[in-house]
């Protein structure tokens, strides 16, 4: 009686009661007898019981109950006999809880704890009684009937609960009894069921809930109930209204139905005795009447959808009786009556999918009327575009007609096909959706009709409609995968490349900026996904795609879909090797048609030359005109586009290496190792990390190595001959045409017909239309490429043209050079033909010549073709020479090609395209010769001539038209031998920093330029300009073999470095950074250089090191850092890791580890000055001064400070050779003005206790005499501020006089400097007299030192503090007290006491002995001063000097007589 398939269903084996871990039971009753018994009594027994007594009022529901509660205990007693057990303790001290079985002592624990936490309401409800289902879901064992009772309970008292538990806690509860069910399933539909017919009212919701999932869940053990529920709920319909109560019957009903359903079909599987179909309908039919009488015309759409589902189940039940199929139909007519009444019609779908599941299964033929309008609605529903279907519900629709078409498929094709013919848009792609699925279907009716149904899909084709011709394109690949011959009637195939080149062609016809249509892109998307999910392993595919599939490989449209052509075409050709094509055509259908009727096969040498070009792009994605062609060009350029790029590449080699015998029989030992190089070489890199170059150099290095062992001439002439019928129909500038070109140059390498490569090579040369520069490098490709095999040859060819097309060459060596051709050639016979070159040579000159009578436009016309001829015809040269074998280059390298390049220069006018073509052409000849290696004694003899005329250009280039590569060309010449001079290598450095570094400043630039972008392209062009400075001054210093170079770039770059022009430094300062970067890194490029130049680098970046722009700060700083390292790793310095990282930390973004760290660099620096080079460093610094604004001053007189105060010991000897060389001027105090502020006191104070401070103090005397010699008049505003900034300078200076003085050490020098300081000081303290009032409008108090505790009322008192200061060191102490005593400072201060001042003055001065004829020179010029104040002065002292001092003192020193003498 066991049934194993019972199992799968949520039961038990052999008893849908009976837990299946409890032993058997053994005795006298067996349990096969237990069971039967059992569920005879159970099923139909106490049902019928209790339904009778449910009908009477006058029974109670106690007397209801206990019967069953008597039945349950007996039936739980049932399998613990002979069971080994325990006393299990009473949780709660009440009820009696029954035996536990030893083995499931851990889940009854589990299960009897989660219970006893919901009986004393401790934590989440909800919570619990998840775990609790989880329990019960997750374990096999069985809980005792206690625990089982007292859990129905618990979950029964929250389901019915009407306030105080939520709508949570009831879903939880209703869900832990459905997994109570599991193992004690007649416990719990016992329960059920009495809460169902308590009280002969509606039972609570969740009950209904409940007893649904039961029946959905345990479907056949629900069975014995059937009819005791469906009773039931008939007893309570009318008293059901609308909400959750009708949801919750339909439910109960639907599912139920369902039960019943599933056990018709399955009745074998349940343990029960088997019911008959007119029982079950009995019980469904007056449900199902009442339900269609009064629900139907509900009113809300959840009430809809509820009784929907429910009538389509009981439907479901019906029609498997006869006398009810007449109603049903009414019903299902009703059924797609609700696609218009609801508003989700998912759940429509799925009634109608079901009810036509049934009637598949009872074979019942459905009405003509009936079908049609199935078929209308399915149809109506999947073309309405005012509601989107999801997948889903599309998926179910076409199973109803799938469905359908079983049962009716003459109808539903007849439908269909209408729906073709006419109708909307939306109706004919929903059509050819149902007429895909059908195609794909297993029912052989629906199949018969294929043929019928593709030749209408073929009228749809053309259809405007780009939905349609998508919805043919997956009918197509519906067709193609059923494996059904119905398509080859119709290509298919050749329908699916035709759509993807006519999305594709509308595209290329629109241009460079056409917009591409969404629609045509999906379309194209389409296609490829078509073809690549093409199975070839079906019957017949083979016959139908091979070798269709190769005519579709050529034509350029069809580009994009070589990536799924060359899969299907590689498993092609593995298949018919693997079986064999005969045996192949064996097995294929006899009405098969071949397909080789129908193709257009291409030639070997198109396969060829497509798949290469194909293989060959990377990272370009290109459109393909639909160009009529020769396929094997067309097959070359699809090769080398690969879209994507790197997948197509390796596609198309792929499926070269599949075709290597169609295309030519020598290929297939040269591709068996260089395309798995290829493809090894492509595997595991990313588009972004692959070269293109790189990759395109490989692809025609296979290309040579494919053709070398073929020695069939003719099919390498014709495979030229097909490249070059093809470059005539490719787009002008495409990348595919300029590939072309380079594969074209390399065919014709390889070829062994000298006529034919001269002729092709003479052709391009005559024919291209320079004008168009596209055209003009791919006749230089092609020419290039040739001359790797050719090279003699085509260079006479091209010399004999470049003469004759300039009418006045000789030919120099032209026959000699075709002698050496054919001499390599081992006397070849394909000679060119001298007669048919003289020829077009003629032709051409005659087209030159002219007419003389052209217009003055023709003339300019005729004159700039000429310059684009010869500027492609110098960069032929110079691709010549990068193609060369390196053993015939260098004799050929001097005379041949840089001279004719030269010679093509030399022109009246050149404009911008000449001269970049002879920057191009020298810098590819110049690289050309060094990529010759080992040179030997090899020397150019035309480089001087060379870089002449490359400078001569660039002196004569304005600033905005510089031509970018020049410097590129300058240091690619530079490399050669013989070197230059160190004259040539100055002025070519002059020029070069010229014409980079004197550009005009972004802000005028913007202002010259017409657009915006044109500023832009302007300033990269000279930002460029300057990297290529950089590079050529690192390959001057590389290849000069002295030190003398480095001297020159010194030299050079502090002319620019000191300049006015703030944008002219930074400019010079990057050039510098980037030269002392590099030689940082490579020491050998200066040998020893910077060293020797340390101290004057260090003066002269120093002072950039306070520059007004910050960009100059920063790349001062880096600089200093650069000669930092580079001393260090010369002098092997221990602590050259240290300095490394200080200069790292230049980059700090945090401002004061930035100061600390330039102070320390900055002192480092100094120490790293060699005492030699004292003098240098002392000499640049304020050699600066005579250039800087005033506040770089302050930064430069810093570094001297540092300078001495680190190096003070170390250059004394050095210093008093400086004191003897350096003048005053040497300083650099001339003509600006010092601010002075309380950093530089100190300065000033160091500088007069250093060995410098009497030169020091002499430099400010003179500035300090010359400050007013310019002092204009007090008239106007103008001269009022002029004398006004006098008096601040005057102020100024004064100060740092006094500082110096204070802390000079030396009194006798300061004696000796006495004449030229007193008359200094005098002359500006009698000219400040009265000069209050000028004083109080300036604003710079703090540039004067002026402290607060000082009396400013009178600015003449600064003067004369410091002559005070200057006397007290000059005379002995009496004479300064006597100073002070006579009251001549006060004096001296009083515009009316002034004259008597100075004679006291005068008086001590005399006295003292410090009264020289020097002093009486300096000041006699003052009697003839046009300033009143001077010459009252001036009278004041020279009167006591007559009268000789007879002040009482004693006799004088110094007499007015001696004075003159």
């Amino acid at each position: 009686m066991e049934n194993p398939a019972f199992l799968g269903l949520g039961g038990s084996p052999g008893c849908c009661c009976v837990p299946s871990t409890c032993p058997p039971v053994t005795g006298a009753l067996s349990e096969v007898t237990m069971v039967g018994l059992y569920m005879f009594l159970l099923g139909l027994v106490l049902p019928q019981f209790l339904m009778a007594f449910a009908w009477r009022s006058s029974v109670s529901i106690r007397g209801i109950l206990l019967p069953m509660r008597r039945m349950r205990a007996l039936i739980a007693l049932c399998p613990c006999v002979r069971s080994q057990s325990r006393p299990a303790r009473s949780e709660d001290g009440g009820r009696v809880t029954g035996t536990v079985p030893a083995a499931v002592t851990t889940f009854v624990a589990v299960g009897t704890s989660l219970l006893k936490r919901l009986q004393d309401h401790e934590g989440d409800r909800v919570e619990t009684y998840r775990e609790l289902e989880s329990v019960l879901w997750g374990d096999d064992g069985c809980l005792t009937s206690g625990v089982v009772n007292r859990l129905i309970a618990e979950a029964l008292s929250d389901m019915r609960a009407a306030q105080g538990v939520t709508g949570d806690v009831k879903m939880a509860a209703s869900d832990v009894l459905v997994a109570l069910a599991r193992s004690h399933f007649h416990f719990v539909m016992s329960e059920l069921q009495s809460q169902l017919k308590a009280m002969r009212k509606v039972p609570d919701e969740i009950v209904l809930l409940t007893l649904g999932k039961m029946a959905r869940r345990y479907a056949l053990r629900c069975i014995p109930f059937a009819g005791m529920t469906l009773l039931a709920l008939r007893a309570v319909l009318t008293q059901v209204g609308s909400g959750e109560v009708l949801h919750a019957v339909c439910s109960v009903l639907e599912q139920w139905s369902k039960g019943v359903n599933t056990y018709f079909c399955s009745w074998e599987q349940c343990p029960f005795p088997r019911k008959g179909v007119a029982q079950f309908c009995e019980a469904i039919y007056p449900v199902f009447r009442y339900v269609v009488a009064n629900w139907l015309d509900c009113k809300e759409e959840e009430d809809k959808q509820a009784v929907l589902g429910a009538v389509a189940a009981m439907l479901g039940v019906l029609l498997h009786e006869e006398q009810h199929r007449e109603h049903t139909w009414e019903q299902l007519l009703w059924l797609l009556q609700q696609y218009q009444e609801v508003r989700d019609t998912s759940r429509v779908t799925k009634s109608l999918s079901y009810v036509l599941d049934i009637l598949e299964g009872v074979q019942t033929p459905i009405p003509q009327g009936t079908a049609l309008a199935i078929s209308t609605a399915v149809h109506r529903q999947l073309s309405d575009v005012t509601e989107e279907t999801g997948l889903a519900q599309k998926a179910v629709l076409s199973r109803c007609i799938v469905l359908q078409a079983r049962m009716r498929p003459e109808e539903t094709g007849v439908f269909l096909r209408s729906q073709l013919s006419g109708g909307s848009e939306a109706g004919r792609v929903a059509a050819l959706g149902l007429l895909g699925v059908l195609a794909h279907s297993d029912a052989p009716a629906a199949r018969e009709k294929l043929p019928q149904v593709v030749e209408a899909t073929r009228s749809l084709c053309s259809d405007p409609s780009a939905q349609v011709r998508r919805a043919v394109l997956e009918f197509s690949r519906e067709l193609l995968s059923s494996g059904s011959q119905s398509c080859w009637p119709w290509d298919v195939v050749g329908h699916i490349f035709s759509e993807f080149s006519r999305t594709s062609g509308r595209l290329v016809a629109g241009g460079l900026f056409a917009w591409e249509n969404p629609e045509d892109g999906a379309i194209r998307a389409l296609c490829m996904d078509i073809l690549g999910s093409l199975d070839v392993t079906l019957r017949g595919m083979t016959k139908l795609l091979w070798p269709r599939l190769l005519q579709y490989v050529v034509p350029a449209q069809y580009s994009g879909m070589l990536i799924p052509l060359s899969r299907c075409l590689r498993a092609l050709v593995e298949r018919r090797e693997r079986a064999g094509c005969e045996e192949e055509e064996e097995e294929e259908e006899p009405g098969a048609v071949d397909s080789r009727e129908q193709a257009r096969l291409p030639a070997p040498q198109a396969l060829l030359a497509r798949l290469l070009v194909s293989s060959g792009a990377l990272g370009k994605e290109l459109f393909w005109p639909g160009v009529v062609g020769d396929p094997a060009v067309e097959m070359l350029v699809v090769a080398a586009a690969p879209y994507p790029s790197r997948e197509r590449a390796v596609a198309a080699l792929q499926l070269l290496q599949a075709l290597r015998g169609r295309i030519h029989r020598g290929l297939g030992v040269a591709w068996a190792t260089e395309i798995p190089l290829l493809l090894q070489y492509l595997e595991g890199r990313t588009e972004s990390s692959l070269a293109s170059a790189e990759w395109e150099r490989r692809v025609l290095k296979f290309l040579r190595a494919s053709l070398e062992p073929v020695e069939d001439k003719a099919w390498t002439v014709g495979l030229s001959q097909e490249l070059s019928q093809r470059l005539g129909s490719s787009a002008a500038g495409s990348w595919e045409k300029l590939f072309l070109y380079k594969a074209l140059g390399t065919v014709l390498a390889a070829c062994q017909d000298l006529r034919h490569v001269q002729g092709q090579v003479l052709r391009f040369l005559q024919e291209t239309n320079p004008v168009e520069l596209s055209e003009a490098k791919g006749m230089i490709s092609v020419v290039s490429h040739a001359a790797e095999s050719h090279f003699y040859l085509l260079l006479g060819t091209l010399t004999m043209f470049s003469a004759a097309f300039t009418r006045g060459w000789a030919l120099p060596g032209f026959h000699g050079l075709e002698e050496r051709e054919l001499k390599l050639r081992g006397g070849n016979n394909s000679q060119p033909q001298h007669s048919q070159l003289e020829e077009w040579l003629g032709e051409l000159l005659g087209g030159a010549r002219g007419n003389k009578e052209l217009a003055r436009v023709e003339r300019q016309q005729r004159m700039g073709r000429t310059q684009t001829i010869r500027a492609a015809l110098m960069r032929t040269y110079s691709g010549m020479a990068l193609h060369a074998p390196k053993e015939q280059l260098l004799a050929c390298v001097d005379k041949e090609i840089m001279g004719n390049i030269l010679r093509l220069s030399r022109d009246k006018q050149r404009d911008l395209q000449l001269k970049l073509a002879l920057v191009q052409s020298v810098t590819e000849v110049s690289c050309a010769i060094q990529a010759v290696g080992d040179c030997g004694s090899f020397e150019l003899s035309l480089k001087q001539e060379a870089t002449r005329t490359l400078l001569d250009w660039i002196k004569r280039e304005p600033w905005d038209s510089l031509v970018y590569g020049v410097f590129q060309a300058l240091e690619e010449l530079s490399k050669l031998r013989p070197p230059l001079s160190r004259k040539e290598n100055r002025n070519l450095l002059a020029v070069c920093c010229q014409s980079v570094l004197s550009h005009p400043s972004k802000e005028r630039m913007k202002k010259g330029r017409k657009s915006v972008r044109a500023a832009v392209n302007m300033e990269l062009l000279h930002r460029r300009g300057m990297e290529d400075l950089g590079h050529l001054i690192e390959t001057l210093l590389e290849a000069e073999a002295t030190s003398a170079c480095f001297d020159d770039v010194v030299h050079v770059l502090k002319g620019w470095l000191t300049s006015a022009k703030a944008w002219e430094r930074e400019r010079a300062l990057r050039v510098c950074t980037h030269v002392l970067g590099a030689c940082k890194e490579r020491c050998e490029l200066v040998r020893g250089c910077p060293c020797k130049q340390l101290g004057s680098l260090v003066g002269l970046l120093g002072s950039l090191t306070g520059d007004c722009l910050a960009t100059c700060r920063q790349r001062a700083w880096v600089c200093l850092g650069y000669l930092l390292q580079m001393h260090a790793k010369s002098m092997k310095v221990p602590q050259a890791g240290e300095i490394r990282c200080l200069c790292e930390e230049l980059n700090s973004p945090d401002t004061e580890t930035l100061v600390k760290t330039r102070t320390k660099i900055t002192k480092a620096v100094c120490r790293c000055i060699p005492a030699a080079q004292a003098v240098d460093f002392l000499t640049a610094v304020l050699d600066s001064l005579l250039h800087v604004m005033p506040p770089r001053a302050r930064v430069v007189w810093k570094w001297v400070f540092i300078f001495l105060v680190e190096c003070r010991k170390e250059i004394v000897q050095e210093v008093r050779r400086f004191e003897g060389t350096a003048g005053p001027q040497g300083y650099g105090l001339r003509g600006e003005r010092l601010f002075p502020c309380s950093d530089t006191v100190e300065l000033w104070r160091s500088l007069g206790r250093s060995i410098l401070g009497i030169r020091i103090l002499r430099c400010l005397v003179e500035k300090l005499n010359r400050a007013g010699n310019h002092r204009l008049g007090t008239d106007s505003s103008t001269c009022k501020r002029h004398n006004r900034q006098t008096a601040v300078e005057t102020l100024t200076i004064t100060r740092a006089i006094s500082e110096v003085v204070l802390a000079l050490r030396s009194t006798e020098e300061l004696r000796q400097l006495l004449p030229h300081l007193l008359p200094s000081l005098l002359r500006w303290a009698s000219e400040m007299l009265g000069g209050e009032r000028l004083l109080l409008l300036m604003s710079t108090w703090r540039e004067l030192f002026l402290e607060c505790h000082m009396h400013v009322e009178k600015p003449c008192r600064i003067f004369l503090s410091a002559l005070e200061l200057v006397l007290g060191k000059c005379m002995a102490q009496k004479w300064t007290q006597l100073l002070v005593n006579r009251g001549v400072w006060a004096r001296l201060e009083d515009p009316l006491a002034h004259p008597g001042g100075v004679r006291l003055l005068s008086s001590v001065l005399l006295h003292a002995g410090l009264v020289s004829p020097c002093l009486v020179k300096n000041l006699l010029p003052w009697l003839d001063s046009c300033s009143v104040k001077l010459r009252v002065t001036a009278t004041a002292f020279f009167a006591e000097i007559s009268r000789g001092g007879q002040d009482g003192q004693g006799p004088p020193s110094f007499t007015y007589h001696t004075a003159f003498a």
